[in-house]
């Protein structure tokens, strides 16, 4: 397969590249930091520097690929908000980084994929979406956006036979979670998340999420009457 990745230059996205590169496919990692990207040519995995926030340059650079078998949009950053200092700069930040370059990407990529015989789109989006939680009004809000931009494409995209994937993970030990100040639970290490990941897209799941005991948890919460999560958040404010 022909893969391209973004945000390859850790974390996730970078484990991914990796992981797919030893499995025998011709990886493009795309990313910002120059001597990461070095570090993964040194590997043999091709390598494109690209800040995702331009729009121009993300259609140049990628519109003019031949054929994308599996595009995984990892770029994006974490932010939060410690009231009662409501930061709408800090909103609008986290939203650029993590829907806008998504949609930058996606607009640069469809042409590729189109040329595919067997296209997958797959967004990163995080189980936070599920629920609205504490610290997390810029980024849960960004990962609701994202799930629901793939939620979408799924079913527009779904005439031109490309397959779409939402990838909703727990906590994962990586450099951005590394800044965290707060218990995490099911914390998983990156190539579990990986593994996690690449068995969902061989599998063709439209929903990718893990760790099953957060996320399944999750979900079932977000069933509570709003009044009642409502009130169980609040106690981890105030515990």
């Amino acid at each position: 397969m022909k893969i391209l990745i973004t945000g390859a230059t850790s974390g996730i996205g970078r484990q991914l590249a990796l992981d797919y590169h030893a499995s025998g496919h011709s990886v493009i990692a795309v990313g910002r930091s120059a001597p990461a990207l070095k570090a993964l040519a040194n590997q043999g995995l091709h390598t494109l520097e690209l800040d995702l926030l331009d729009r121009e340059a993300t259609l140049r650079d990628l519109t003019g690929l031949d054929r994308v078998d599996l595009a995984i949009l990892c770029a994006g950053s974490c932010e939060y908000i410690d009231m009662p200092d409501f930061d709408s700069a800090r909103v609008s930040r986290i939203m650029r980084l993590n829907v806008e370059t998504m949609a930058h990407s996606i607009e640069a990529l469809l042409p590729a994929l189109r040329r595919s015989d067997s296209p997958h789109l797959v967004g990163v989006g995080s189980s936070a979406a599920y629920l609205p939680l504490p610290r997390a009004e810029a980024y849960g809000a960004s990962k609701a956006a994202v799930a629901y931009l793939m939620d979408t494409l799924a079913i527009t995209l779904a005439p031109e036979k490309i397959r779409v994937s939402l990838v909703c993970p727990g906590f994962v030990k990586t450099p951005l979670t590394d800044r965290n100040d707060f218990d995490m639970p099911f914390l998983m290490d990156v190539q579990a998340a990986s593994q996690a990941i690449r068995n969902g897209i061989e599998k063709k799941q439209a929903e990718i999420h893990f760790p099953k005991k957060l996320t399944w948890g999750m979900k079932a919460a977000a069933r509570l009457p709003r009044s009642l999560w409502a009130a169980l958040a609040r106690r981890m404010v105030t515990s």
